[in-house]
């Protein structure tokens, strides 16, 4: 399915609070740190979503440039961002989300091809992304777009009395 009208431009500095916005509502059942949180509680007094949507301002900094925003009828309804490694030419898509009720539209594939152009356009050979198993939508929509499951990973967290 697509969204006619959907636009990727890239971040404004105005979008960063819908950007964590999104980011807080899109991974409440797909994120480590709300799986940590259930078990163990909040961890230096913060909560999962503080941590979450620090990962974006931690995505700002290492590149700007490389924060690209879906824009639906004039509001921001879904973001990416992508790192690059030169020595290695291998992109990284750290985080990507899109705002409820526009899921299953073709947004988020518009975004993960905006920045497979991106990393290719830049001289990255390869790109990566990762989710955890618990993620339906994304161990659907991956392989769709073309990636390849190379490995899988376990998080383990100990609590250090």
């Amino acid at each position: 399915m697509d969204t006619p009208g959907v636009i990727i431009r890239p971040y404004e500095t105005s979008d960063v609070e819908v950007i964590k916005e999104i980011t807080v509502e899109a991974f409440e059942r797909v994120s480590i740190d709300k799986n940590i949180e259930d078990r163990f509680g909040k961890l230096g007094g913060t909560d999962w979503r503080e941590r979450k949507a620090k990962h974006i301002d931690d995505d700002i900094a290492a590149n700007p440039e490389g924060v690209l925003v879906a824009e639906y009828r004039g509001e921001v309804v879904g973001y990416v961002t992508i790192t690059l490694d030169a020595r290695t030419r291998l992109g990284r898509i750290p985080n990507l989300a899109v705002k409820a009720g526009l899921r299953g539209l073709g947004i988020g594939s518009k975004l993960i091809e905006a920045a497979c152009e991106y990393m290719k356009f830049r001289g990255m050979t390869h790109g990566k992304i990762e989710t955890l198993d618990q993620n339906e939508v994304g161990l659907h929509l991956y392989p769709k777009m073309g990636f390849e499951e190379v490995a899988r990973q376990v998080h383990f967290v100990k609590k250090l009395s």
